[in-house]
């Protein structure tokens, strides 16, 4: 053998051994992977292409006493273009008639879109954002537009789902329903009640598929969701709506800062509304901060009803024990206690002492009778319970605060000024609570939003009426304090709200506020219930920081509110409605549109119903209404020309 054939042979041999060790190797890594780390690399596979999923649970809803939704779940929906994956034959055909409709859906340039979408297409991009947080109804509109209706394989059309809490009345009630967004940061009945509400999460296995497809599995460990349950408030949506706007057309009257009004049922407890409106950076006056359950400041004359029940439950003084208010001044140290009425008013009876609320003769008798020994002042304070939390069902309650004679900073003059309300804190709902105990011959309840738990229309929780206090005081104070409260309205500070409609028991407040600065800033308050005889209904309305010039005292600024609200909601108990909410006025920002459009349709959408309806019977149109809540669509665009008995369609929430 030659030379040459024996180098072809080894080469050869090289060859084959080389792929002999090749093969091998592979048999062996794949016995490796098959049998040594089969186990391992199938675990790989499987996380790469099987995944657990979770799966939302639905949020319960809440609703209010009459089955209104308040608070709900509902779908939205984020759209996405892939334009990648049209062919070009339906991409460039359809392309103008997509075009079109997107400019008509999203009040855009046509022109602007085509070339964008065209633009996108040439650098191959896959996730172009059409439009985000759509409803349903939109939703399935978008869809059927021109290439989209292809669907996501043929016409790049991409939808992602979540879900969102959608509040069907706005603005109103906004933090009496509150939210829940996690740890530390929750508020109102959504964050009271967030556990209940939230449900448990499921879980589902699913797999991976062409086009990035998940497909579910069925598996022996699938977890199913178990949906929240259901919250039913108190709350009265009438008297929520009638109590927003009276409060809120108070505050742009007087230029206000913030202010609040609850309502509560006097035998129960339940409250029935609660507004709290504030002014926000653009000025307008918005639910910002649930005032009445956190916010604590001094009260000023609304907390004479305490000093004057201790005086009458020691037995230092009866309702006829008088007093010399003189020029309307006293002295203490190097204090002067001052009544509003110039010139003072001279010899008082107790009665009268509260019914005008005399400052000088309130802090005459407490001081006269409690200084030597201030404890025992103090010490009924806390006996009425004033000193403690009402435990509403909400979050964030304000501490009240009532001085000790062994706090540090107590002083001569901490008695004297706490009799007429400076020196002690308390929340607007707190001091309700109390008055309401006056109303319910002296029984003090537990305010509460929530009466009912329910899971797929069934009772799981009741939540009942709670004594705090069977007795604030003896029977015979709390009779003569209600006596007091009627005088007030009808021989005192509150006469201008004295009516034919509906006899009220209450208690003008005015205090001073941020003094200590200089400023001269007021607090407006009046407290009461109603009927005066036979009462159904407490309420309290608290406004901050009127504008001086145009008035600051209690019965000017919160007493009227009060009077509105209590007369309309009276008519309807006694069935002359619509007198009532004749008088009441208070649609302010329906009345603002109606000046505005005369013969062209308005923009209603997101509008409250009750306001929609007032604008457009008062346009003299005819109206077709949907749904409940807030308006989602009007038939008639914006700015369209309308006659006189046309018909209107809303669809609402």
């Amino acid at each position: 053998m030659s030379n040459k054939n024996v180098n072809i042979t080894k080469r050869s041999l090289f060859v084959y051994g080389g792929m002999l060790l090749f093969a091998l190797i592979i048999i062996v890594k794949l016995f490796m992977i098959q049998y040594v780390n089969g186990n391992k690399y199938r675990a790989l596979a499987q996380k790469n292409t099987i995944k657990e999923f979770s799966i939302k649970a639905t949020r319960g809803n809440i609703y209010a006493d009459d089955g209104s939704v308040l608070a709900t779940s509902v779908p939205n929906y984020d759209i996405y273009f892939d334009t990648t994956v049209p062919s070009d034959k339906v991409f460039f055909d359809q392309i103008d008639l997509l075009a079109a409709k997107l400019a008509r859906f999203k009040g855009q340039s046509k022109d602007d879109i085509k070339h964008r979408l065209i633009t996108d297409r040439k650098i191959n991009k896959k996730y172009v954002r059409i439009a985000r947080g759509l409803n349903f109804s939109d939703f399935n509109k978008l869809k059927k537009f021109p290439i989209f209706k292809l669907g996501m394989h043929k016409g790049g059309f991409i939808a992602e789902m979540h879900t969102v809490r959608a509040y069907p009345f706005g603005d109103i009630l906004k933090r009496t329903i509150g939210f829940d967004h996690g740890k530390g940061n929750r508020a109102g009945v959504e964050g009271a009640y967030a556990d209940v509400l939230s449900g448990k999460d499921g879980m589902k296995k699913k797999q991976k598929i062409k086009y990035g497809v998940w497909k579910p599995l069925s598996d022996i460990n699938d977890v199913e969701p178990k949906d929240g349950d259901d919250i039913w408030t108190n709350i009265n949506v009438d008297f929520q709506d009638v109590a927003h706007h009276a409060l809120k057309q108070q505050l742009i009257n007087y230029e206000a800062d913030h202010g609040s009004l609850v309502i509560m049922e006097v035998k129960t407890g339940a409250i029935k509304a609660m507004v709290n409106l504030g002014k926000n950076k653009s000025g307008n006056y918005t639910e910002l901060r649930n005032y009445a359950v956190f916010e604590t400041h001094e009260p000023g004359s609304t907390f004479k009803l305490f000093s004057v029940m201790a005086l009458l439950e020691d037995k230092l003084v009866n309702e006829n024990t008088k007093v010399n208010t003189g020029k309307g001044t006293y002295k203490i140290y190097n204090k002067t206690v001052r009544d509003a009425h110039k010139g003072g008013m001279g010899v008082l009876t107790l009665n009268q002492v509260f019914e005008k609320s005399s400052n000088v003769g309130v802090t005459k008798l407490v001081y006269e009778n409690y200084k030597d020994n201030p404890k025992t002042f103090v010490n009924r304070m806390y006996n009425f319970g004033i000193h403690q939390k009402t435990g509403i069902d909400i979050k964030g309650e304000g501490t009240p605060i009532i001085p000790d004679p062994k706090d540090k900073n107590w002083s001569g003059i901490s008695l004297p000024w706490m009799s007429y309300g400076y020196g002690v804190e308390l929340t607007d709902l707190q001091m309700l609570t109390y008055y309401n105990a006056i109303a319910n011959n002296g029984k003090v309840m537990r305010p509460f939003v929530v009466n009912k738990i329910k899971s797929f229309n069934k009772d799981v929780k009741e939540i009942k009426p709670e004594v705090l206090n069977n007795s604030i005081a003896s029977l015979q104070t709390v009779k003569k304090m209600q006596n007091m409260m009627k005088g007030v309205v009808l021989r005192g500070t509150a006469t201008n709200i004295k009516n034919d409609f509906v006899a009220i028991a209450g208690k003008t407040g005015t205090a001073q506020t941020e003094y200590w600065k200089g400023k001269g800033q007021y607090v407006a308050s009046f407290v009461g219930y109603f009927p005066a005889d036979h009462p159904k209904y407490s309420m309290i309305v608290v406004i901050h920081k009127p504008n001086p010039e145009k008035g600051y005292y209690g019965n000017i600024v919160a007493a009227p509110v009060f009077e509105k609200v209590a007369e309309y909601i009276n008519g309807k108990l006694s069935n002359t409605q619509k007198l009532a909410f004749n008088k009441i006025k208070v649609l302010d920002k329906s009345d603002k549109v109606l000046e505005k459009y005369k013969t062209v349709m308005p923009n209603l959408v997101g509008m409250p119903s009750k306001d929609a309806l007032y604008i457009l019977e008062n346009m003299g149109l005819r109206v077709k209404m949907s749904g409940t809540g807030a308006v989602k669509k009007q038939s008639i665009a914006r700015g369209e020309r309308i006659k006189k008995n046309q018909v209107v369609a809303l669809e609402l929430l």
